[in-house]
């Protein structure tokens, strides 16, 4: 089947009764989607989630930085939904058997104070900033996504949780390209990264979402909760673990899995 050939109404049925299947990559549609191809698919599911009484709650951007896009080996952002059901607060520990091979990532999420759609610069997006949170997302590999990440952005890219800690209020002295992440797992630390890695600045990251967006016939609504995208590269989490991310001028954040 060629990439032109796509009956959206029919790949998505497809993907959804894959899903409730447990079959979150299904192997007939293998290197045969475009990425927008796979956001329609994205958007599709989300859409019947959300018709059986889910609730959307926001973005996340991923790929953002240089270590995730050569682990992935995919060299452009992403993005996928926030569901109400994957917010989480600040100290969760995670039963093993409700995750499917697990990861996280390091990340700053933002809440929208006002609706944001099509062009915009980082100076118009930090303005609609209401509150910035320190936070790790909660992924799961529920395929390979290093073969396959165009089936990984149908499957809404990696997304099962997001982690918040407390929030501030972004003050005009905070350069939030110059923040430094602290990763500790465990009890050791295990990476440092700066809010450079993402895209430059985290806020670049709702720039290229809005925009994104915009050419898919959506916008960011006020409200809305966006992660991102992670300071560092992504790590596995394993039952036993306690991971830790400090973010300096703005808050820490912990998780973990019961052992």
């Amino acid at each position: 089947m060629a990439l032109t050939e796509f009956d959206e109404s029919a790949a998505i049925e497809r993907f959804w009764q894959a899903r409730c299947a447990g079959d979150y990559f299904p192997a007939e549609w293998a290197s045969r989607l475009t990425l927008d191809q796979a956001y329609s698919i994205q958007l599709g599911v989300i859409g019947r989630r959300i018709a059986l009484g889910e609730k959307q709650v926001g973005w996340k951007v991923g790929l953002t930085a240089a270590a995730i896009q050569r682990q992935f080996g995919f060299h452009q952002p992403v993005f996928g939904c926030l569901m109400a059901e994957g917010l989480k607060r600040s100290g969760l520990k995670f039963a093993p058997d409700t995750l499917i091979k697990p990861g996280f990532e390091t990340e700053l999420c933002m809440q929208l104070g006002e609706p944001l759609c099509g062009k915009i610069d980082a100076t118009r997006a930090r303005r609609a900033i209401e509150f910035c949170f320190p936070a790790l997302e909660i992924i799961e590999t529920r395929g390979d996504a290093l073969a396959q990440m165009i089936l990984a952005v149908a499957d809404n890219a990696q997304q099962k949780a997001f982690v918040l800690g407390d929030p501030i209020v972004l003050n005009d002295s905070l350069d939030l390209s110059k923040v430094e992440a602290r990763v500790v797992v465990n009890g050791a630390e295990v990476a440092r990264g700066f809010g450079e890695a993402v895209l430059g600045d985290p806020v670049n990251s709702i720039v290229w979402l809005a925009g994104k967006l915009a050419e898919l016939g959506r916008g960011l609504a006020a409200g809305d909760l966006i992660m991102t995208g992670s300071f560092v590269r992504q790590f596995p989490l394993a039952p036993g673990d306690r991971v830790r991310a400090d973010f300096s001028g703005i808050g820490a954040v912990e998780a973990g899995m019961a052992g």
